[in-house]
């Protein structure tokens, strides 16, 4: 089979479920596994690498969606030209990824029968749910049956161990930085089975904008900077640059040092068997008296420092 994936999250569940020789081409944001990053790239953000910051893609993105004219392209000949049996897609977020009504009529322009999966989870279950469907279109079932299981269980050990703590702590996990965003779909269903309580996002829900007030009033103990698709580097450049209002430094979380940033792109922002790490890397953060550190460095680290107008450092994870 010919796969042709137009979703980051899509190419790791590929891949995990051993397919990666049938992918013909992938979006310019899929990067893992490494073995992908030789394939034909097949589309174009409108955004552009060199954006200058989180205020300047948001205020592009919401010109866009005025316009009604999409952030991404999508190389017609190139498609023709690879001839894919299947093709991936999504209609969950026109932001993150090429959507779905973009899709269909480029690919019902190539001749003969095609299958074109979408794929819009808003959920963990709904990731899980996911393999399964690749799985199914792809003839592995088994493979994708074993994957869930194996993530489902992993799920089922954060869950557990998590059930022992002895609060839940208030968390705010930021999903874009200026202007704030609150977290969207699976993320405050992941706070929650780490062993927190996100209040300011519903799960299941989209991201949406938030005052720095409400943020302040709600006096998160915990707080988790996860700008949408940025790895750690690039999170951590961002929030060098953020205007936080004075009322900041008094929250929680800022005083008891309990501020962390994330690499977002490979652990939150993809619907893909990454977020079970994500998942682990959350209870590493609300709850490290129950879950000593075993991710990675780079997938993680606290912020320590001085706040608005007065600069900042970031120091390694405890």
């Amino acid at each position: 089979m010919r796969i042709c994936s137009l979703l980051p999250g899509a190419t790791e569940i590929v891949c995990a479920l051993g397919l990666a020789d049938q992918l013909v081409a992938v979006t310019h944001e899929c990067d893992y596994p490494p073995e992908i990053r030789h394939l034909p790239v097949i589309t174009r953000s409108a955004v552009g690498a060199g954006a200058p910051g989180s205020r300047a893609i948001d205020q592009h993105v919401s010109t866009a969606g005025h316009d009604g004219s999409s952030l991404y392209t999508l190389d017609q000949e190139l498609l023709a030209r690879l001839d894919p049996d299947l093709v991936l897609t999504q209609e969950l977020c026109s932001v993150c990824a090429i959507s779905y009504t973009e899709v269909a009529p480029a690919v019902a322009r190539l001749a003969g029968e095609r299958i074109v999966l979408s794929l819009s989870p808003q959920t963990l279950d709904g990731i899980l749910g996911t393999i399964v469907e690749v799985g199914e279109a792809t003839g592995v079932a088994g493979a994708a049956s074993a994957l869930v299981e194996r993530l489902c269980a992993r799920r089922a050990a954060v869950t557990t161990r998590a059930s022992l703590a002895r609060a839940r702590p208030r968390v705010f996990a930021m999903e874009w930085l200026d202007p704030p965003y609150t977290a969207g779909h699976w993320v405050p269903e992941m706070v929650r089975l780490a062993g927190g309580h996100d209040a300011l996002a519903p799960e299941g829900g989209s991201s949406e904008t938030i005052a720095w007030e409400a943020i302040v009033r709600y006096d998160p103990e915990v707080v988790v900077f996860m700008p949408c698709s940025f790895d750690l580097d690039r999170a951590a450049e961002e929030l060098a640059h953020v205007p936080f209002p004075p009322g900041f430094t008094d929250v929680a979380a800022v005083r008891a040092g309990r501020v962390a940033i994330v690499d977002s792109s490979a652990y939150f922002s993809r619907s893909g068997p990454r977020v079970v790490d994500g998942l682990e890397i959350l209870a590493e953060i609300i709850h490290p008296e129950l879950f000593p550190r075993t991710s990675a460095p780079g997938a993680w680290r606290f912020v320590d420092g001085m706040w608005p107008g007065e600069g900042r450092r970031e120091a390694h994870a405890h």
